[in-house]
């Protein structure tokens, strides 16, 4: 049974009354709290039942879920949580709401870099955060590193959505882990100076106004790219995409920044076995292609065939920090947007 649920008051009540029946079905299902969307994470799921026979019972949510499982504590139905952001992993892993998996299969599947230390969580796929650039007024090879935004150079020329959305959060986070706090203020001040508006829309947005001219540059995850270029519903992002390039940040030294979706076992699961069988199933070679083909993002296990349009932006190295150290500098960074005032920034100044 699959629920598309807007909140946590939602989510509990779908709970109680859909899982409270399920519960004696025998130990063929698995219930997850996914805050994947349906039509991206369905498909997988459907190909996971066939091949198991384990029926997987899901409530999505975009926001509550680890509220959601501190208050139900050991009478939680979750056996599993599958999320977006490495954000989201370190809290309910900080929160003690998951438990140590040790698997071998997952731990040959995911490399080290993408899954916590005790088996808290795994990563199952990762999305760079890379810079879209104005074809046509940004020579190949102006710009090459997240430094390079805050070249002055650069003034009145970069566009980014909110500091304080996670994509952001964790770049920075990233800057802190490299660079220090000092060094990564200072490059928030500069990026600041450059901006050519406020912060403000998503990542799509970022290219309709280098497409419209507002910027020459902009930060954004790679699958957006994708999700534009095949857009038949809103024909109008095809052209947002095809005025920008793709440029891999910080090739020349420690690689382009990437964030990571991943899951992990609840700590009271009551399905615990299957809940395992599930997060092996998606680190796996068919769920890992399947993940590429419809989500526009980079499997996580190694020689996975990735999607043709995503190979065709080129292959990249990956920064190969750990993103457990870039998770324990998310509040840092957060702090750095306020201490810079980089979300009231108005612009083109």
């Amino acid at each position: 049974m699959r629920y598309k649920l807007p909140g946590l008051l939602a989510m509990a009540a779908l709970a109680i009354a859909g899982w409270a029946s399920s519960a004696a079905a025998g130990p063929a299902e698995v219930n997850l709290y996914s805050y994947r969307q349906p039509f991206l994470i369905n498909p997988i799921l459907d190909a996971f039942t066939k091949a198991t026979g384990i029926k997987v019972n899901v409530v999505y949510a975009k926001d509550g879920v680890l509220e959601r499982l501190k208050a139900e504590g050991a009478n939680s139905p979750a056996d599993a949580v599958l999320t977006v952001d490495i954000g989201r992993l370190n809290d309910l892993a900080e929160a003690g709401l998951l438990q140590s998996v040790k698997s071998p299969a997952l731990e040959a599947n995911v490399p080290a870099p993408y899954r916590h230390p005790d088996g808290l969580w795994y990563g199952l796929t990762t999305r760079a955060r890379v810079l879209f650039v104005s074809k046509d007024r940004i020579k190949e090879g102006a710009i090459a590193r997240y430094e390079d935004l805050a070249d002055p150079k650069f003034k009145g020329r970069v566009c980014t959505r909110s500091g304080k959305h996670a994509y952001n959060l964790s770049l920075i986070a990233a800057m802190i882990a490299h660079k220090g706090e000092q060094q990564a203020r200072a490059w928030l001040e500069g990026v600041r100076a450059n901006l050519a508006r406020k912060p403000q829309g998503n990542d799509r947005a970022q290219a309709k106004a280098i497409h419209e001219g507002v910027c020459d540059v902009a930060l954004a995850n790679t699958y957006y790219m994708g999700a534009m270029l095949t857009n038949d519903k809103h024909p109008e992002q095809k052209q947002w995409a095809a005025s920008v390039r793709i440029v891999f940040p910080n090739q020349g030294d420690r690689g382009t920044h990437v964030n990571l979706s991943g899951a992990g076992v609840t700590k009271n699961a009551k399905n615990r076995d299957n809940a395992v069988k599930l997060l092996e199933f998606l680190s796996g070679d068919s769920a890992q292609k399947l993940y590429a083909a419809k989500n526009f993002e980079y499997p996580v296990k190694a020689g996975v065939e990735w999607d043709p349009l995503v190979a065709s932006w080129g292959r990249f190295q990956a920064d190969k920090i750990n993103v457990v150290e870039i998770a324990k500098h998310r509040s840092d960074a957060s702090k750095l947007v306020d201490k810079t005032g980089f979300d009231q920034a108005r612009g083109g100044s």
